[in-house]
């Protein structure tokens, strides 16, 4: 179609998923690629039907390279402009899943400046995906937090809305495929053991069950590791020092949800996942699966869940996740999918207690943070925000709406609502 549009053909598209795990190139695009692109791609795919342009999860390696990449100065633009709208919705500080030591070194350097206003808690990822780079990976422990650099990212799957995610059984609407492993078992055993060996916490991106499975299979290897002899037997003890994490922790087998809470491996939740993925999760995964296996928050709430939301991937807000972990709903509409109306599968909602500690106190467990975020207490940092109302005493369909007057980040207010006016101020002030 594209090529059919006089001011469109020939030029260079390449669009994502909202998820980041396909992309969709023009036909100027597949023209820069090699005429011999193979078959099939391990741990990815090449979409040929009904026509060439999607590539998915390790497939994008062929296009990726292609892209035009911002320079340094542009990328700290980008920082200081994306951290001054996150403060817009209320937050104080992010967990960044996935850094390049390259740009990590970037972080290091603005974190030193005026322009750096957001605590950064940043996982390494290798140059090359899925791999051992200890050389590169300088770790980073600011002493008043603003950066902290002692995890890495690794990646066991894609994603579920593409039919990336890992699965034990076949998919319930394309019973040929299982989805995809993005590195095999023996790999992401091998990984976690180096990176937790070398002193890194090991989170680990797992949606499809087979995934989680292998996620909790490395985890759990590279604590019997780490962990003296006397722990050897009750790993959990063990697991509270070191916080290995399991990223997204979407689809979980009922044997594997067991051994998460045995051993405490921390789940990172996204609530609103539930809620973008509820219209399709069904057709993906069938009846059976969505009841026992997907989407926990309330059986997985004594291992001490950290809750985000997964930006950009879906919106930052953090009450429109605690929204939808309160009411398993779209925080958009309010609604649930046909059927569901009052909420999708509320059995696994949580209360807005429950909710607001994911995001806080949850979320400062999973960055060994304790007592300094997350909480408002002496010898803590000076991290909170005001909103128009008192989240504990709004009624809970409200939550999707409740507004930030200011943002406090160490003591400084670094953003202020003027008025009417969403913009905000840029002033900063000392407490």
């Amino acid at each position: 179609m594209l090529e059919q549009d006089e001011m469109l053909k020939g030029k260079y598209f390449m669009l994502d998923r909202v998820d980041v795990h396909c992309a969709w190139v023009s036909q100027a695009v597949l023209d820069l690629l090699p005429r011999d692109l193979p078959d099939e791609v391990p741990g990815g795919e090449i979409v040929r039907t009904p026509g060439m342009g999607v590539f998915c999860d390790n497939a994008m390696d062929l296009v990726t390279p292609l892209w035009p990449k911002p320079g340094v100065e542009r990328k700290k633009t980008y920082i200081a402009s994306a951290m001054k709208e996150l403060h817009k919705v209320g937050l104080v500080g992010m967990h960044d899943a996935g850094v390049l030591p390259g740009d990590i070194a970037m972080y290091d350097q603005m974190s030193r400046t005026d322009d750096w206003t957001l605590r950064v808690y940043a996982m390494v990822e290798c140059p090359e995906r899925n791999s051992f780079c200890p050389e590169e990976a300088a770790k980073v422990e600011h002493p008043d937090g603003m950066l902290s650099v002692r995890s890495v990212k690794l990646f066991a799957d894609g994603a579920l809305g593409s039919w990336g995610s890992a699965m034990i059984e076949p998919y319930s609407d394309r019973p040929d495929t299982r989805g995809s492993l993005l590195v095999n078992a023996s790999t992401l055993t091998s990984l976690a053991r180096s990176w937790s060996a070398a002193g890194f916490q090991v989170n680990i991106h797992a949606i499809g069950d087979l995934a989680n499975r292998l996620a909790i299979d490395a985890l759990e290897a590279s604590l019997h590791d780490l962990c003296p002899d006397q722990e050897q037997k009750n790993l959990s003890a063990c697991q509270s020092r070191h916080r290995f994490r399991i990223e997204h922790s979407q689809i979980i087998h009922p044997a594997d949800q067991k051994r998460m809470h045995d051993i405490g491996i921390i789940p990172s939740i996204q609530p609103t996942h539930a809620t973008s993925d509820m219209a399709y999760a069904a057709l993906r995964l069938g009846d059976e699966r969505i009841r026992t296996e997907a989407y926990r928050m309330r059986s997985l709430l004594d291992i001490g869940p950290v809750l985000g939301s997964d930006f950009p991937v879906e919106p930052p807000n953090p009450f429109e996740g605690v929204y939808a972990a309160v009411m398993r709903k779209n925080p958009r509409t309010g609604r649930g999918p046909p059927g569901y109306e009052d909420g999708w599968h509320v059995e696994e909602a949580l209360s807005v207690e429950q909710a607001l500690d994911g995001f806080t106190r949850g979320a400062a467990w999973g960055a060994f943070l304790e007592g300094k975020a997350g909480v408002i207490q002496e010898g803590a940092f000076g991290d909170w925000v005001v909103l128009d109302e008192d989240i504990a005493q709004v009624g809970a369909e409200e939550l999707r709406h409740l507004n930030v007057r200011e943002t406090w980040v160490g003591g400084k207010r670094v953003y202020q609502r003027i008025g009417g006016d969403e913009g905000g101020s840029r002033e900063k002030e000392d407490l």
